[in-house]
């Protein structure tokens, strides 16, 4: 996938301003004029914010959706909130907070279904750094970002693992039952520290 990088860096800073507004006026912002034209396209899109302080961040928020419903100027504009208001591991964010806050977008891919006949032909098909991951069984659904294995030094064994843990499922389920499995990827932009530089990751 191509994302221009004025397309990213006009949907950072709208999530940006987006969620202030939400949090200081209680209002929805408008999309910003002018805006590039591939923020009209409609995919999946995750807003993600983070707490940083010198070199070291820690996640505040982060909601999105793997297939996309509307233009992502638009659903940036209301992941935005979801991500600082409505994340349930934590309590809403605070005015006070944004002189900490980094704020990241995902753009990605429409998922796959990785087809496998075991275990190691499906650690086969999976990329780390480069792929996302959705896993499901039996209800339970879990997703992990591109970006997340490569943050935390993940081997694929390790990613597979930990997006069970996410779908609440043992982490060597796929191991020992025949699990769906979808990849995607994803074009990451975030802002290197609070309201500062946006770039490409």
């Amino acid at each position: 996938m191509q994302i221009e990088d004025e397309t990213g860096i006009y949907l950072v800073k709208l999530a940006r301003l987006a969620a202030k507004q939400w949090i200081v006026e209680g209002t929805r912002l408008k999309a910003i004029e002018p805006k590039p034209a591939q923020v009209e396209t409609v995919t999946g899109a995750f807003v993600t914010v983070k707490t940083k302080t010198g070199d070291e961040s820690s996640l505040r928020g982060c909601i999105g959706y793997p297939i996309g419903f509307k233009p992502l100027v638009e659903e940036v504009i209301d992941l935005a909130k979801s991500s600082t208001m409505e994340d349930p591991r934590f309590p809403p964010v605070k005015k006070d907070e944004f002189p900490e806050l980094v704020f990241e977008v995902t753009i990605m891919t429409p998922p796959q279904v990785i087809e496998y006949e075991n275990p190691q032909d499906l650690l086969a098909q999976i990329s780390v750094p480069g792929d996302g991951l959705i896993v499901e069984y039996k209800g339970y659904k879990g997703l992990l970002l591109p970006q997340v294995p490569v943050e935390q030094n993940w081997n694929k064994e390790e990613f597979l693992s930990f997006t069970c843990r996410k779908a609440y499922l043992p982490t060597d389920i796929w191991k020992k039952e025949k699990i769906t499995v979808q990849k995607f990827q994803g074009v990451i932009f975030s802002e290197e520290s609070p309201n500062g530089e946006i770039i490409q990751h």
